[in-house]
C-alpha cells in the first residue's frame, strides 16, 4: 500500500505503584465479609503456598529489565489460578469419587478383615508362647549351651610374623 510516514509505537505502561507484589493472585473470585473459610485446618498442604519469588529469583548481581520481572510474575500468578482452577473443575469431581471409593474399600478391609485377623492372633497367641518357649527350652537352649562348653576351651592367638 503505500510508504508509511508514522511508526506505529506499541507500549505498556505499568505504574510499579500498580503492581501487585504480595503471594496472592492477581485475579480474585471471591470476596468474604469476614474471614474466608478455612479448607486447610490441619496444614497439609502448607508446603504448596509458593509465590513467583519462590520459584525464580534473581540474585543481586543479575537483574532483568523492571517490566520483564513484572509481566513474567503477572504471566506465572495468571497462569497458576488459572491452570489450577481448570484442573479441578476437569479432576477433582472423578478423583474426589475414586479417593472415596478408596477409602471405603480400606476401611472395611481393616474393620472385617485385618482387625479380627489380629484379634485372633492375640488370642492364640499366648498358647502359641507357651508352645514356642517349651520347644526352645528343650531342644534349643540345651544345644547351644553344650555348643557353648566345647567352643570355650578355644582360645586363639595371633602372631606377627
Amino acid at each position: 500500500m503505500g510508504l508509511e510516514k508514522e511508526k506505529a509505537d506499541a507500549r505498556i505502561f505499568m505504574d510499579d505503584d500498580e503492581f501487585n507484589r504480595s503471594d496472592m493472585p492477581m485475579l480474585t473470585e471471591k470476596t468474604y465479609e469476614s474471614n474466608p473459610p478455612n479448607r486447610d485446618p490441619h496444614n497439609l498442604n502448607s508446603h504448596l503456598q509458593l509465590g513467583f519469588g519462590d520459584v525464580i529469583a534473581e540474585p543481586d548481581t543479575t537483574h532483568s529489565f523492571d517490566k520483564v520481572w513484572i509481566c513474567s510474575t503477572a504471566l506465572y500468578e495468571i497462569s497458576k489460578y488459572l491452570i489450577y482452577k481448570v484442573l479441578t473443575v476437569l479432576l477433582a469431581i472423578p478423583l474426589a469419587f475414586v479417593i472415596g471409593l478408596l477409602f471405603a474399600i480400606l476401611s472395611c478391609l481393616h474393620i472385617w478383615v485385618v482387625m479380627p485377623f489380629v484379634r485372633t492372633c492375640l488370642m492364640v497367641l499366648p498358647s502359641v508362647q507357651a508352645i514356642w518357649k517349651g520347644v526352645t527350652d528343650s531342644l534349643i537352649a540345651p544345644l547351644f549351651a553344650s555348643m557353648g562348653r566345647c567352643f570355650s576351651s578355644v582360645s586363639v592367638r595371633v602372631d606377627n610374623s
